[in-house]
């Protein structure tokens, strides 16, 4: 995209202490400073390379989709609903996802919700770089880490007593808004909900304008809406979308690796 050459994961054994190659990491957040900290915490940090940075939905799936990095971090805020961790595992799922969670999200539902979606380490957003970084290791050798300060909200409760029949209780949290959307539908809403027509979508997306149409028709019939502004409306309601500060996002290219400031 724009003339950029995306970078591919690289094949080889996982990064370890002897050596061997490095993960990817991408972060995925609404905030530019905090996502400057992270890209300085992984330059620093044994065995981990800068892949991206994405703070919008759209943007991280077009991240995920061209440079494939291995390990995404992910702010709470921008899912509340474990929507793109969902479409993210789906569409890799050898991709690791790591859940910054935010004191908002810092709930037994949220957290089940979450790891149900297909997050592989949970830790808090205020967590400092040297735990954070070991996570990531921890979350890629064993795919599961779940940071001490979150273990308790993690734990299953005890199993009340139910009447037969009744299965709620062995029902697992559901995130708010159903995800009725295929990861493509998905982002073609977020875009119809930017303002662009089919035309610019294809472009944006590689598709043909006629690929966009049969995908906005079914946009339509799996949310019942009536037309475009309809559909964005009812997917704002159910938590389908939520309100961020619209960005692209930045991979990493032979000339673009370093932090500004820093040689």
């Amino acid at each position: 995209m724009h003339g950029i050459e995306p970078t591919r994961r690289p094949t080889g054994p996982p990064a370890g202490p002897g050596g061997g190659r490095s993960l990817g990491v991408a972060v995925v957040d609404p905030v530019p400073i905090f996502r400057d900290g992270l890209a300085a915490l992984v330059h620093r940090s044994q065995g981990l390379h800068w892949a991206g940075q994405a703070a919008s939905h759209h943007a991280a799936l077009q991240l995920c989709e061209q440079v494939k990095p291995d390990v995404v971090v992910l702010d709470s805020a921008l899912d509340p609903n474990c929507h793109l961790t969902k479409l993210l595992n789906a569409g890799d799922p050898a991709l690791l996802l790591v859940t910054l969670i935010r004191d908002a999200n810092r709930t037994q539902q949220y957290l089940a919700a979450a790891i149900a979606a297909g997050a592989h380490a949970i830790v808090p957003r205020s967590i400092d770089s040297r735990r954070l970084a070991e996570a990531i290791r921890r979350a890629h050798s064993e795919r599961r880490y779940i940071d001490p300060a979150l273990a308790a909200l993690t734990a299953r409760p005890k199993r009340a007593t139910a009447p037969k029949g009744d299965v709620a209780a062995d029902s697992p949290p559901s995130p708010r808004g159903a995800m009725p959307l295929s990861r493509r539908e998905y982002q073609v809403l977020q875009l119809v909900a930017e303002g662009l027509e089919n035309s610019a979508i294809a472009k944006l997306l590689f598709l043909s304008v006629e690929t966009v149409r049969t995908h906005v028709k079914s946009i339509l019939r799996k949310l019942s809406a009536r037309d475009r502004t309809h559909a964005v409306t009812i997917a704002f309601r159910s938590g389908i979308l939520i309100a961020r500060p619209e960005d692209g996002y930045v991979p990493v290219t032979a000339d673009t690796t370093a932090i500004p400031g820093h040689r």
